[in-house]
């Protein structure tokens, strides 16, 4: 005789290994698994370690699944932070600004040398830099080549 009570109680120690969304189909997968091998089990004993191994083979049977089927993401799914985004509202802008880009050069600008800000305004502006000035750049790209290295 079948004893579905022991049978949803073993499945249901199993069930939180499975995706949150199917948790209870692998709940029933387990529970038709372990009927059909006591039905098929002759008049031997189906002891409660044999029902954990059955449901601990039909788990890794799930992920054994999951993991060959192939993963095809749509961009209006929602994404997994859990705050209802959906995958298309992390996609990058190539045109926005990078305002923490931004902030960070204009705060490095405000500590770099006033002759590097003006012979980088000639640089951009296309102006030619003297002898002096081209000497001035070389060192300073040395020095911080040196620190970075």
């Amino acid at each position: 005789m079948l004893d579905w009570d022991k049978y949803i109680a073993v499945a249901e120690r199993f069930q939180h290994k499975a995706k949150r969304q199917d948790r209870e189909d692998l709940r029933q997968d387990i529970v038709v698994k372990l009927a059909d091998l006591a039905r098929n089990n002759g008049h031997k004993p189906f002891t409660e370690g044999a029902m954990v191994r059955v449901a601990s083979y039909t788990v890794m049977s799930y992920w054994r699944d999951q993991m060959r089927k192939p993963s095809i993401l749509s961009l209006n799914s929602e994404f997994d932070g859990g705050d209802g985004l959906e995958l298309m509202e992390t996609i990058a802008d190539d045109h926005a600004i990078d305002l923490d880009a931004w902030c960070d050069a204009r705060t490095w600008l405000l500590g770099c040398p006033r002759r590097l800000v003006d012979i980088a305004y000639k640089k951009v502006n296309g102006q030619p830099l003297n002898v002096k000035d081209q000497k001035y750049l070389w060192r300073f790209r040395q020095r911080e080549q040196a620190q970075l290295v």
